[in-house]
């Protein structure tokens, strides 16, 4: 009668496969990784992607629907324009436009004032809850976007004039004060994007 040996792995051969399996675990550890790390930028992307068509968005909504209503200055002695831009005033774009939608009811027009400035990388879309304002009443801030490095307008009047202030030089006060453009480009700048423009028709 032939006896047969107790079959089994040997020390090496548990030794090799705890190697390979210790370098198939790295390998898939390594993969996972990767996905996850891909898929955070891919989120991230999305997100700023979406912050940039939201500003857009609201850029564009508010320019095309400007309307020439001038407003009272805080101290109520002055007269702002219905929309003003230039490089030297607190914000980089002032505007009264329609269009403000009262799903309650409350006891107010559908007119809003609404501003955008860069603060700190970061921009700002302010709106009151009155046309003229005074000092008391303070602003609804809400930020945009970040990291933003510039935005500012064209502006091109009726006659096809470019000018990147409003109202031009030649419209300051009077019926300049109401005067909307035919058309206005917005050009903002980010970091990671480059220029991104857009060109609106507003007046007819």
């Amino acid at each position: 009668m032939i006896r047969r040996e107790p079959s089994g792995f040997t020390l090496i051969e548990v030794l090799v496969a705890l190697a390979v399996f210790g370098v198939m675990s790295m390998l898939a550890y390594s993969a996972l990784g990767s996905t996850l790390s891909n898929a955070d930028y891919l989120t991230d992307r999305m997100e700023r992607l979406q912050s940039v068509q939201r500003t857009i968005r609201y850029l564009s909504s508010d320019l095309l629907q400007s309307a020439p209503r001038p407003i009272r200055s805080e101290l109520g002695d002055t007269y702002v324009a219905a929309l003003r831009s230039s490089l030297g005033s607190e914000f980089a774009l002032e505007l009264t436009h329609g269009g403000w939608g009262n799903p309650v009811g409350l006891p107010r027009g559908t007119l809003q004032r609404v501003a955008y400035r860069i603060e700190d990388d970061e921009l700002l879309r302010y709106h009151w809850g009155v046309l003229d304002r005074t000092y008391a009443n303070e602003p609804v801030i809400t930020v945009l976007l970040d990291d933003v490095e510039s935005l500012y307008f064209r502006f091109y009047s009726a006659s096809g004039e470019l000018s990147e202030v409003w109202p031009p030089q030649n419209q300051q006060g009077g019926t300049g004060m109401r005067n909307r453009p035919r058309a206005v480009e917005i050009v903002l700048t980010l970091p990671d994007q480059g220029e991104i423009t857009r060109l609106l028709e507003i007046a007819p």
